[in-house]
């Protein structure tokens, strides 16, 4: 974004009286050969200043063209979170041709009011770089935050590597939402753990391939996604970890190195989920990448599945990761993922527990904000919410 900037000068014009001379002193520069008298005093000095204050002009444009020129030139290692849109799980897709979440092979149930998950925008990171105008927009507006880039991508990521990875966590949001909900339903989900994407530069980028499936990591078995992110956090950053993978239909054992980043042990790996549902769970949340729509993905599937309306017809927004326990996770940007959600008519908005330190103060005028830390506190928030029984909800 460009701001406006000074470009233009003024030039003071001087008249002076009419003089009459009986003997004209030498004249300074050549006499104008139309022999009309020269404006001014007859001494240049009218012209002069005249000059002088266009040149000021012209210095005054340029110079301002340029700080503009170099303000939009010059790129800053820095990255700005915006409010994005939300997206009601129980409407539409991005195309309004058909259900966000489209569920077939079960009967599901009409429901009321709306469960937004929310969206940050982010300007700045790779392939798209801010500039002087775009912090200075950003240090003024209320609800813009600004990071270091590398605060909010990894070293060396490229714009490839980052819509790989937040498609990729797109993808397993949506599994772990559903299968959440499934099971918080009674129904029978079986799953796996494979390699879903590997970065550029892994620590087990040689030895680990897209696909495999994941069965042991050290001792332990594989259980779900949490258990292999448990057992990696175990290991030593630098050292080596034994991983167990089924590659190929047959069983492989390779030695993992592994590295560390934002203070967490690493394998340099995506992980995905590979659930088996005993029906079709399809959502389609456009061009959104990222995990950290999980948590109202979930709700919605669960208010789809069971009979009535669990928001009772409220305009109810969220966000957070989940896990196929239930667990949910903290996620980035949450202050402006609440003034977006309140800019979509939001009146309540659930929050990961981890996340309520920049809650606090931070809740736009008409909103609410409910603390969660499981599907099941969100359920039971939202339930008493529909039902108008609000005054027990715990907040943040």
């Amino acid at each position: 974004m460009s701001l406006d900037h000074p470009g233009t000068g003024s030039t003071e014009t001087t008249e002076s009286s009419e003089t009459t001379e009986t003997t004209p002193p030498p004249p300074l520069e050549p006499p104008d050969p139309s022999g009309e008298p020269a404006a001014g005093d007859g001494s240049g000095r009218g012209s002069l200043r005249t000059s002088r204050g266009t040149l000021a002009a012209l210095i005054a444009i340029f110079v301002g063209l340029l700080i503009g020129a170099v303000g939009n030139i010059v790129h800053l290692p820095y990255a700005i979170l915006q409010p994005g849109p939300a997206s009601n799980v129980l409407g539409k897709d991005s195309q309004g041709t058909s259900d966000l979440i489209a569920i077939s092979g079960e009967k599901t149930y009409a429901a009321t009011g709306s469960l937004d998950f929310t969206t940050v925008r982010v300007n700045g990171g790779p392939g798209y770089p801010v500039n002087v105008w775009d912090l200075l927009s950003a240090k003024f507006a209320g609800d813009q935050e600004i990071y270091p880039v590398d605060v909010i991508f990894p070293p060396a990521q490229s714009a490839a590597d980052v819509a790989a990875t937040n498609t990729a966590e797109m993808v397993d949001s949506q599994q772990e939402a559903a299968a959440v909900a499934l099971i918080k339903l009674g129904f029978t989900v079986t799953q796996r753990v494979k390699v879903g994407q590997i970065a550029a530069g892994a620590p087990s980028g040689d030895v680990l391939k897209v696909g495999d499936v994941i069965t042991r990591v050290g001792t332990a078995p594989v259980t779900d996604a949490t258990s292999v992110r448990a057992q990696i956090q175990k290991a030593t950053p630098g050292g080596v970890l034994a991983i167990g993978v089924v590659r190929d239909g047959k069983p492989v054992s390779v030695e993992a190195k592994t590295g560390a980043s934002g203070g967490r042990t690493v394998l340099g790996i995506v992980l995905a989920i590979d659930f088996q549902f005993p029906f079709s769970v399809k959502i389609d949340a456009g061009n959104v990448g990222g995990p950290s729509a999980g948590l109202m993905f979930s709700l919605g599937i669960y208010d789809k599945l069971t009979d009535g309306s669990l928001t009772g017809g409220a305009n109810i927004a969220g966000t957070g990761t989940i896990d196929s326990t239930g667990t949910v996770g903290a996620i980035g940007g949450i202050r402006q993922k609440m003034a977006g959600a309140r800019a979509a008519g939001a009146t309540w908005f659930l929050a990961p527990a981890d996340n309520c330190n920049e809650v606090v103060d931070h809740v736009p005028s008409g909103m609410q904000a409910v603390k969660v830390a499981t599907f099941d506190d969100a359920e039971a928030a939202v339930a008493k919410i529909g039902q108008g029984q609000t005054s027990g909800l715990p907040r943040c």
